[in-house]
């Protein structure tokens, strides 16, 4: 497949380490002699003609910078047929040999609607949710996870002060990946998921054994997906008898420098995406897989479940009581 142009754009909710695939996607691209368009604030971008070529010196030092240079946004008119087509043909105007989009869920959609319109695209998994069943790990997933036990741990401190319980909540509407690794690197007392629902008594019950115990604090993680904190307060409290509070860490999750982790995983996935699209392995997905990067198609990315990790769950179970 000759290439000669492609472009990038960033879609969806940010996510840290963005940044970083973008450089590593233009720098591979310079390197074999493409050039690139950056599309400004995503599919909402592409309708509305927001290009600008980018070079290897205007992707320098972003690497560490969270968010995304291309901004983000979401595009009701694109989710029409005529929103598809109309950014099909915007690609076609500036003869794009492909499209790499970098977002999570809602954003490989949007591109496999574009390729059903002869349009090459390759997408890289970039959420904080890690919420994609066809890869282990989604680009910003380890920065939010760090962001979230930085928090932890404060509040932790001045839980132990006072002998409450606190529920700190963080984003996940589907899946309870931030919960689960949060809750486990920071000795959570209970997890309050999408993937389980667990009578509230039960988890209560667990608490106030704890409790008994001589337990001085308790953590509990909550998944957005399953309600506000505020909600569970004043229930948790009455059932355990231990004052209760809350914490939603809210949207300094997908702020901040991406971790180590994330800037290795989204410099290796944006090169590997110019390199697909180079083999004419368009129409994709880069994942990564038991620490091994694969490219596989658009269509089995986007039917491939997220597996629940029981063997984790089972874990923090035992390594809470």
């Amino acid at each position: 497949m000759t290439v000669n142009r492609i472009g990038v754009l960033t879609s969806g909710g940010d996510a840290p380490g963005m940044n970083a695939a973008i450089r590593a996607i233009v720098r591979t691209a310079v390197y074999n002699d493409i050039q690139v368009y950056g599309i400004e604030e995503g599919f909402f971008g592409l309708n509305e003609e927001k290009f600008r070529p980018l070079t290897s010196r205007s992707v320098a030092n972003i690497i560490d910078r969270g968010g995304t240079i291309l901004q983000t946004s979401r595009s009701a008119f694109f989710k029409t047929p005529a929103g598809v087509k109309h950014a099909a043909n915007k690609i076609k105007d500036y003869n794009l040999d492909a499209l790499v989009v970098i977002g999570g869920e809602g954003s490989m959609k949007g591109a496999k609607a574009l390729s059903d319109l002869g349009v090459n695209v390759v997408v890289i998994p970039g959420t904080i949710d890690n919420d994609i069943g066809a890869t282990d790990y989604t680009i910003g997933f380890d920065t939010a996870v760090s962001t979230a036990i930085d928090a932890i741990s404060k509040i932790r401190d001045t839980s132990f002060s006072h002998n409450r319980m606190n529920i700190v909540q963080v984003m996940g509407r589907h899946c309870g990946d931030i919960a689960m690794y949060a809750g486990l690197a920071c000795g959570a007392k209970a997890l309050i998921i999408p993937e389980k629902d667990v009578p509230l008594e039960e988890i209560c019950a667990k608490l106030i054994e704890g409790h008994e115990r001589g337990k001085l604090h308790s953590i509990i993680m909550l998944a957005e997906g399953c309600g506000h904190y505020r909600d569970y307060v004043p229930k948790i409290q009455e059932l355990t008898g231990v004052e209760t509070k809350g914490t939603n860490l809210g949207y300094i999750q997908r702020g901040g420098a991406p971790s180590h982790f994330d800037r290795r995983l989204a410099s290796y996935m944006g090169f590997q995406a110019v390199q697909a699209i180079m083999k004419g392995d368009v129409n994709s997905m880069v994942v990564t897989k038991n620490g091994k990067f694969q490219v596989i198609p658009l269509d089995e990315a986007i039917d491939t479940p997220k597996v629940f990790d029981e063997a984790m769950y089972h874990m923090i179970q035992v390594l809470s009581i």
